[in-house]
């Protein structure tokens, strides 16, 4: 039997436990949530909040009881005990992999913890049940006979002094991978791992240019950097004359939308597919599991609970005493904030993520955006989603193609107040643009209307927010920003809403 075909047999052996999982979603969840507790009595985290097998409390009301959600930087002395090398802090046993991520927290840096069972019961899990979806919806789909160029970060592992490593979970889950991954991934350790991402997008470019490429995976702006400097090597006009295989793009981390339009300018193919992940340091929550849908089936037997707050009752500043709803009680349209325990040992933790059920048989999410990164200076309440759909709609209207943007408050120099807001968009090339920013500005506004009450209401008349102010930047600017910071690489995105202009005056 050819490989490919050994391999998409393989590889859908798993859709019997997927669709279990999707049909009996409850059972999976409080399964998760036993196998959690267990694991949690066993650490100092558990023993320090009084959470026991012993308690004669049930299990969820101890866990609730004993246990406030916390942020980030509150969850942080235990993560940091870790790091040092105490034994089972915050999972039973010794913590080896801390993965470094960017985040809106106090520090420069996050260091979330990973577990050899996150990796294989999470991240690993739910890259194979993409392929395993992937096979069954296209199972003539020649994946397995070519290569695989997955782009990550830019951190190499570095030992900290205790025996644990830190980096990029990119470069954690290639030092990691199962050898019927790593065998068809390019390109090479070497390159993946390098830290330089100027030198590193050249030495990748000239490697994946000569090799028979079939799956894409990684984040969509960085992923057309090295597409077009493949282009750009082998001197074609698309991706299809290098790589007349490919078959999929896995994207995640940013919304697709903007993105779109240019992937498809530059690959032809009927048979390519877009399949999008909801994959973080924190785990693998999500992913698309119909080719003609949008959005994302939830993961509930990936080693994660949820819970969740509805946004119209959030306060970060009193997360202690919120409470919060089960999977069965969430409804659709409704915008919640996510909280997770992992079996990478965070427990009740604010993901900082909010998410919107789109159907509940079986559960199906889009992000709508960050609980710390949204627009509300007047309660017109814009969330990520609702920007990149309309910043989407309007580019291609005037056929341009996004590369990077961030918005922020505009205020008024006399008395103070805000009076709208400010887009900062850098396109994919400069071109002699048909229409001035203004021009744009009235299209993106009518856009954000149809899509938002609220900012439509605040819109009226000019009389709270005035229309958009937008800045075509140069290409190379984003870039240079994020490598002003020591940021530039796949796993570093740009804070795209913010209720502050602290960003968006550093890129003006």
């Amino acid at each position: 039997m050819p490989i490919n075909k050994l391999f998409s047999r393989f590889i859908r052996l798993r859709m019997k436990e997927i669709n279990k999982s999707l049909s009996a979603p409850i059972e999976s969840s409080e399964a998760v949530f036993t196998d959690l507790f267990e694991q949690l009595c066993d650490t100092q985290f558990g023993e320090e909040h009084g959470v026991s097998y012993f308690n004669s409390t049930l299990p969820k009301d101890q866990f609730r009881g004993l246990i406030p959600i916390r942020t980030y930087d509150e969850f942080k002395p235990w993560i940091e005990r870790a790091r040092r090398g105490e034994l089972s802090v915050v999972w039973p046993g010794k913590t080896n992999w801390f993965a470094k991520s960017s985040g809106t927290t106090s520090d420069r840096s996050k260091y979330l913890p990973v577990t050899e069972e996150s990796l294989k019961k999470g991240h690993y899990k739910g890259g194979r049940d993409l392929l395993s979806i992937f096979c069954e919806q296209r199972p003539n789909a020649p994946l397995y006979a070519g290569k695989h160029l997955i782009i990550g970060g830019s951190s190499a592992l570095h030992e900290d002094g205790s025996g644990a490593y830190t980096g990029d979970l990119s470069a954690i889950i290639v030092r990691n991978l199962p050898p019927w991954v790593e065998m068809r991934r390019t390109p090479s350790r070497e390159i993946t791992l390098l830290e330089d991402w100027k030198v590193k997008v050249n030495l990748m470019a000239e490697k994946v240019a000569e090799e028979d490429v079939r799956i894409l995976a990684g984040v969509p702006s960085w992923m057309l950097v090295v597409c077009k400097e493949v282009m750009r090597i082998k001197k074609v006009e698309s991706l299809d004359e290098v790589w007349p295989n490919l078959w999929l793009y896995m994207h995640g981390g940013v919304g697709f939308d903007p993105y779109e339009s240019e992937f498809k300018s530059l690959i032809k193919s009927e048979n390519m597919h877009y399949m999008e992940t909801y994959n973080a340091s924190e785990g693998f929550f999500a992913l698309q599991d119909d080719l003609d849908r949008r959005d994302m089936a939830l993961l509930l037997n990936h080693g994660i609970y949820y819970e969740f707050i509805p946004m119209s009752e959030f306060d970060v500043d009193r997360l202690d005493t919120m409470s919060t709803i089960e999977l069965s009680d969430v409804e659709t349209g409704v915008d919640y904030a996510i909280v997770i325990s992992t079996n990478a040992g965070l427990w009740r933790y604010l993901l900082g993520d909010v998410i919107r059920f789109t159907s509940l048989a079986p559960y199906r999410i889009e992000i709508a955006g960050r609980t710390t990164s949204y627009i509300n200076v007047v309660g017109e309440e814009l969330m990520i989603s609702t920007a990149e759909k309309a910043l989407s709609m309007s580019l291609k209207s005037a056929g341009y193609s996004l590369k990077e943007f961030t918005v922020a408050p505009l205020f008024s120099e006399d008395s103070g107040n805000p009076i709208g807001h400010e887009w900062a968009v850098e396109l994919q090339e400069e071109k002699p643009r048909e229409m001035d920013a203004v021009e744009f500005a009235r299209i993106l506004d009518k856009h954000l209307m149809d899509l938002n009450s609220d900012y439509s209401a605040k819109r009226s008349n000019d009389l709270v927010l005035q229309l958009p102010k937008v800045n075509f930047m140069p290409v190379g600017t984003f870039e240079g920003w994020l490598d002003s910071r020591g940021k530039l690489g796949g796993q570093h995105k740009i804070p795209r809403l913010s209720n502050s202009r602290k960003i968006i005056d550093e890129i003006l």
